[in-house]
């Protein structure tokens, strides 16, 4: 019996082709993702990224599926939340080929349910795990088949109906596609708008030749940073490697952290339906729910990781949702998490008036924050107890653990230490009210989690 821990991960299978992955195993998931979702659908969309190995191992799933009697149909490259699109549109499950912001070696399997539902840890993804593991039953019957279908276009009308810029002065735009599938989706969507794209790295390219397709890493916006000084642009976008993130930057080529960005398609949003609930997991802004609450909305709080996100809106039917990792989620787009609808909003609430992004950002930017910070620590649960002891009974302290353990301390400084699930790793993120206070109190902790 095969043991796939080290390849299916919470949200989604993922590994090195030819050493974790390859076709005959990817069959197999196929063959159990259909066995899963036989009872629901007749059919499974899939789509793939422009990684080198996604169209052989995208047709072997497919031909698992198929085995299993479920009919196919492939939509070809795409963007993950194209993906989600079609699952949505078509209310088929769906599966994406892609390893997002991994290195070229990687790849992996996304799957959701009809209308965009995520299969996790606890909503499929172990049962798919354990079928595979103990030998995938034969099926007699017939096979399914296999059909194609272009939902690119259909994907882009119903983005650009979801946000109105009509009335948007001419914007000058940088686009990073970082050689992913931002390439393939950004010409479509933006085709017809008051926008003039200044493209950078369009060609799909699976090896990433330019930088790694990750715009939370700072070294990877610097190419796009420069451009946007060099050509007077009014803003800049950097979408990763599946599409379905996208990072902002001002007029100034400076960072507009994920946080302010949900913060300001929040307010677009409950000025569309006053009193709405928008979701923010535990290491965004704390001025996210502020500004929520200012504007009629009611902020839910949650853990971090889109199957909590997604489900926390299911169950209090928000309107939207953000991550600092700037993952987006809206209800209009069946729950799913799209970055092509963020930067909409935000070029369209920056063409409505005329001041520079900078400007209308900074409303939504009311803390100094630190960043994810990484450190790799022998045992998680001993540094973790560490940290807790040094804060708990101090006057003034809250502390929670909804997910890792969240420190409140007097004058409203905060951090959250999560463990990662994957390495042997504790993520730090600390906000206060100005960079000499965030980074004194990281220093701090960091001396706890790193003794």
């Amino acid at each position: 019996m095969p043991d796939l821990s080290g390849i299916v991960k919470a949200y989604d299978i993922r590994g090195v082709v030819g050493e974790q992955l390859d076709a005959a195993l990817v069959r197999d998931f196929g063959a159990a993702f259909a066995l899963l979702i036989k009872p629901e659908a007749p059919a499974v969309v899939i789509g793939h990224d422009m990684r080198d190995s996604s169209p052989e191992l995208s047709a072997a799933f497919a031909d698992g599926v198929t085995s299993q009697g479920l009919d196919v149909v492939t939509i070809g490259l795409a963007s993950t939340d194209q993906l989600y699109f079609a699952s949505g549109s078509l209310n088929l499950p769906g599966a994406m080929f892609t390893a997002s912001h991994n290195p070229a070696k990687y790849n992996g399997i996304k799957m959701c349910r009809a209308g965009a539902s995520p299969v996790g840890q606890d909503t499929g993804l172990a049962e798919i795990r354990d079928t595979v593991e103990q030998g995938v039953p034969a099926f007699e019957g017939q096979r399914g088949t296999v059909s194609e279908r272009d939902v690119l276009s259909d994907y882009a009308a119903y983005l650009r109906n979801l946000v109105d810029l009509s009335g948007s002065r001419l914007l000058k735009v940088v686009v990073d596609a970082g050689n992913g599938m931002g390439g393939h989706t950004v010409p479509t969507v933006f085709e017809g708008l008051p926008i003039e794209i200044v493209p950078m790295y369009f060609e799909l390219d699976g090896t990433f030749p330019n930088h790694e397709a990750n715009p939370l890493d700072p070294a990877n916006i610097v190419d796009l940073q420069a451009k946007v000084r060099e050509v007077g642009a009014d803003a800049g976008l950097a979408f990763d490697g599946d599409a379905d993130r996208c990072f902002v930057v001002d007029e100034r080529g400076e960072p507009v952290s994920p946080s302010a960005i949900t913060a300001l398609v929040a307010v677009r949003e409950l000025a569309k339906e006053p009193g709405g609930t928008v979701i923010h997991n535990l290491i965004t802004s704390k001025g996210v729910p502020e500004i929520v609450a200012e504007h009629g909305g009611k902020p839910v709080r949650t853990r971090v990781g889109h199957s909590f996100i997604k489900a926390e809106m299911a169950r209090t039917g928000a309107i939207f949702g953000g991550e600092h990792s700037a993952h987006y989620y809206f209800r209009d787009f069946w729950r799913a998490d799209t970055g092509m609808l963020a930067a909409l909003h935000v070029l369209a609430a920056l063409g409505e008036q005329n001041g520079p992004l900078s400007t209308l950002t900074q409303d939504f930017s009311r803390y100094a924050a630190s960043g994810e910070i990484n450190s790799t620590v022998g045992d998680q649960v001993a540094r973790m107890l560490a940290v807790k002891d040094a804060y708990a009974g101090k006057s003034g302290v809250e502390i929670d653990e909804l997910d890792g353990l969240t420190v409140q301390l007097p004058g409203g400084a905060w951090f959250n230490l999560r463990p990662s699930n994957t390495e042997p790793l504790l993520r730090l993120n600390v906000e206060a009210a100005d960079r000499a206070a965030v980074e004194a109190l990281t220093a701090e902790v960091l001396a706890i989690v790193r003794a």
